[in-house]
């Protein structure tokens, strides 16, 4: 995805060392030279970046310029606030914190609405690991949605791509239906269908919906959450419980695409979205972050 969203104003890197500058911003898009605050330091992009949180770890790209304060400083920690309704353990302050530029179709209630179609969902396990969960799943949404702002793929020349006509059902919405929607990107016919049997929806014939119901569009992105394999050897749901850690959950979702080698840069963005969310939760995030 290469729509910029913003570029945040700059202040020249290195000056003012003791007053906190712009703040970092996870939907803007940064180039080489912008220096932003962020976790009580000023930092300098060393060259394109974006969703990618100031560290002196990650990909490199952020120069850190030293401690600093005042106003212009956010914390990346947010004042404490109460876990959101029935005890999903991320608030809507948070997830406005994580998502400042969303497009206003992707609704914290939307997400909450979604949540009983799967109830093991950021239920499972100690405080820690459900922390975690939803952590690891916002911060891949992040990384598939351009920070929850596409809400259908960005190529169309990619739509009649993904209609298998192999399949007894077909494709009855039409060959070009089926193209990528939702925080997960839903597509191809015979995953609108599978969803939709899970789900109790009829995707198959109204794909539509994962672009104009928001309860919809994150059911079926915690649909292959939480019941797909993908290309890995388990659902990114029970990588996060049991323990596989973070990467396990890129291999689900992308597999050899990301994995073993084949594009560190894209994997370390998820990592690294992963990481800033996990601190904004208050949560340790575990091991094995990489694949």
């Amino acid at each position: 995805m290469t729509t910029a969203l913003a570029v945040l104003l700059l202040f020249p890197a290195g000056a003012g060392a003791a007053t906190c500058g712009t703040p970092w911003s996870s939907s803007a898009v940064y180039t080489g030279g912008a220096a932003v605050s962020y976790g009580g330091h000023n930092w300098a992009a060393k060259w394109w970046t974006r969703n990618e949180p100031p560290s002196t770890g990650g990909s490199g790209v952020w120069s850190d310029q030293g401690a600093c304060g005042g106003s212009g400083d956010p914390s990346p920690t947010p004042t404490p606030t109460q876990p959101g309704p029935g005890g999903f353990p991320v608030s809507q302050a948070q997830f406005e914190q994580m998502f400042p530029n969303r497009n206003p179709f992707y609704t914290y209630q939307g997400l909450l609405d979604a949540l009983p179609a799967y109830p093991g969902f950021t239920t499972t396990g100690s405080d820690t690991v459900r922390r975690q969960e939803a952590a690891a799943f916002l911060a891949n949404v992040s990384h598939e949605t351009g920070g929850l702002v596409y809400v259908v793929e960005q190529n169309t020349a990619n739509y009649p791509h993904y209609c298998d006509a192999s399949q007894p059902y077909g494709c009855p919405a039409g060959q070009a239906a089926y193209y990528g929607r939702g925080p997960i990107q839903l597509s191809w016919n015979f995953n609108y269908k599978a969803a939709g049997d899970s789900l109790g929806i009829d995707l198959l014939d109204s794909p539509g919906l994962v672009e104009t119901d928001p309860a919809v569009a994150w059911k079926t992105g915690l649909w292959y959450w939480n019941t797909q394999n993908g290309p890995g050897t388990m659902t990114a749901h029970d990588a996060m419980v049991n323990g596989a850690g973070f990467g396990e959950t890129i291999r689900s979702i992308n597999g050899t695409l990301e994995c073993n080698g084949n594009n560190p840069a894209q994997m370390q963005h998820r990592v690294s979205l992963y990481q800033g969310f996990a601190q904004l939760l208050g949560v340790d995030p575990g091991a094995n972050l990489t694949c």
